[in-house]
């Protein structure tokens, strides 16, 4: 199914999530970028700051440690042409400072650049540098703004006798902050314009991904197949690649009976593995790929599925799940009747020649051998019901062993009741002991069919709450190799009919042998051929 892209316009915000998702992720990007910028900016000037003013105390101090400076001071007084004049001149050319000041003990200016000003205090108080201290800052004075930096002049003998004031031009600092704002802006754009590429490329694929659909789309078709997961009534469920379930509708947590039936299931197995969930099985390995065709046959507790599976593109599958369970007994039903309708035909067609046969005896005058052969006909039957109905007290089992009695006659295979048989009418579930015994008498009259002397033989009986049931029959028997294979769904020797396939019967039998908390295992009869035995705890009253 394709889904188109809208083609209708709006004022303000585009519809395409493709479009909403690039304006988002360019905004998002200048964003980043003007913040990181302001963020680098705003320490930028006070680090330039800082590193004036160091730079203003260290020609400072270099100057104070300059021992013709303190002895010119010394030795001459507050004049245009003086040794310290020439000496702080000569620092302040040599270093591109502003000025740089020398004062004595009364604040009285001993060097300027500007000689006028000698002999005349300082603007600024000298009070921190002349008391010992080492004073950074920013300033105005009498040439502007500078970064300052002030320390004491020393005599040779340690005593302050004066300070020495170095001022770098704040021009330069601000000179030097714009000019690094260009490269700043410059790195800030080429930023700028590769996050827009980024997000561009990734806009490109998320409209492939999502298929230009605007975000209300993809909100509706999420609702839509939710609504549709959850109220088909075939089951769906959905693995990544690595066998985890990532979508599971109510209809398949039903049909493999993951949860109780309305019950919520959404988030409770999401992200589990599959294996963990349903535990080893035909029914795992069919979900999970392992094994592999259209229509395959798997038996989930007591019901009959059919499992399709499809690919997706991601490395993960798609399973459907169909409930056979009632198809699957209306087949085997289909089956019984067409052996009854056959095993009528056959009656019929012996009925008439009996009867014929009993008309010649009249016709002839032989009463006495007619009333012979009618009760010798009569007898059998009866004789087989009531043998039946004496040791198999429960209508239901009691009637199927009748009708399996008539099918067998009519094959060629007796059918005969062991001397162990007693029963009684205390079966908790008649209907699964029917299943289960139907389903045995059938696979057993198979196998015997052809045999050197067919047979098959019906042994059921109780011990306590328990009830024991054994069929055996005169086939060729079970390997003992496959006689664990021959319980799996799909396993069988016989040719599939048109209408159902085979091999899960046996599958049947185990399984709800299993849910009554039971055993069936398959082993050799006395007489050889196949010998089952089904052990049913607690299935008595």
């Amino acid at each position: 199914m394709r889904f188109l892209p809208p083609r209708s316009r709006r004022l303000g915000l585009p519809r395409r999530a493709v479009s909403q998702i690039l304006l988002t992720q360019l905004a998002i990007a200048a964003g980043v970028v003007v913040l990181a910028t302001g963020l680098f900016l705003a320490p930028l000037g006070a680090q330039l700051d800082d590193q004036a003013m160091r730079r203003a105390l260290a020609i400072a101090q270099s100057a104070a440690s300059d021992p013709s400076l303190a002895t010119g001071l010394l030795a001459s007084g507050p004049t245009p042409d003086s040794p310290v004049q020439a000496s702080a001149e000569r620092i302040r050319r040599a270093t591109g400072a502003e000025y740089v000041v020398v004062v004595d003990l009364d604040g009285i200016r001993r060097s300027h650049p500007s000689p006028d000003r000698i002999g005349r205090p300082v603007s600024t108080d000298p009070g921190q540098a002349l008391a010992g201290r080492e004073v950074m800052e920013i300033d105005e004075g009498t040439l502007g703004r500078s970064a300052r930096g002030k320390v004491p002049l020393l005599a040779a003998d340690g005593e302050i006798i004066g300070a020495v004031s170095v001022g770098i031009a704040y021009d330069s600092v601000h000179d030097r902050l714009l000019g690094a704002i260009p490269g700043l802006f410059a790195y800030a754009g080429g930023a700028l314009a590769a996050g827009a590429l980024a997000a561009y490329l990734l806009s490109r694929r998320i409209q492939r991904q999502t298929r230009d659909l605007a975000f209300s789309d993809i909100a509706e078709l999420l609702a839509e197949r939710e609504a549709m997961l959850h109220s088909i009534r075939e089951g769906v469920i959905a693995l990544d690649r690595d066998g985890r379930i990532r979508l599971l509708n109510d209809e398949a947590a039903r049909l493999l009976g993951l949860v109780p039936e309305g019950a919520d299931t959404a988030g409770t197995l999401a992200g589990r593995p599959l294996d963990e969930v349903l535990g080893a099985g035909r029914t795992t390995d069919v979900l999970t790929g392992r094994v592999t065709g259209r229509d395959l046959l798997t038996v989930q507790g007591p019901r009959v599925l059919i499992a399709n599976r499809m690919p997706t593109d991601d490395g993960g599958t798609v399973a459907t799940l169909r409930d056979r369970t009632e198809l699957e007994h209306l087949s085997r039903e289909l089956d019984s009747t067409r052996g009854l309708i056959d095993a009528l035909r056959a009656q019929d067609h012996e009925h008439a020649n009996r009867l014929h046969t009993l008309l010649g005896l009249l016709e002839l005058g032989l009463h006495e051998e007619a009333v012979a052969f009618v009760t010798e006909v009569v007898g059998v039957h009866r004789t087989t019901a009531e043998q039946v109905t004496e040791r198999v007290h429960d209508p239901l089992l009691a009637a199927l062993l009748v009708g399996k009695a008539t099918v067998a006659a009519e094959r060629g295979v007796p059918l005969r009741l062991a001397d162990a048989t007693l029963l009684p009418d205390r079966l908790v579930d008649p209907g699964g002991v029917v299943t289960i015994t139907g389903n045995l008498v059938d696979n057993a009259l198979d196998a015997a069919v052809g045999s050197a002397t067919p047979l098959v033989e019906v042994e059921l009986r109780s011990e306590g709450r328990t009830a024991i049931l054994r069929v055996r029959d005169s086939g060729p028997g079970v390997p003992a190799a496959r006689r664990e294979e021959i319980f799996t769904e799909g396993w069988s020797t016989k040719q599939p009919r048109g209408h159902r396939e085979r091999g899960l019967g046996l599958a049947l039998v185990r399984r709800l042998a299993e849910r009554q908390g039971g055993t069936v295992r398959a082993g050799e009869a006395a007489d050889g051929g196949a010998e089952f035995s089904v052990v049913l705890p607690e299935a008595l009253r």
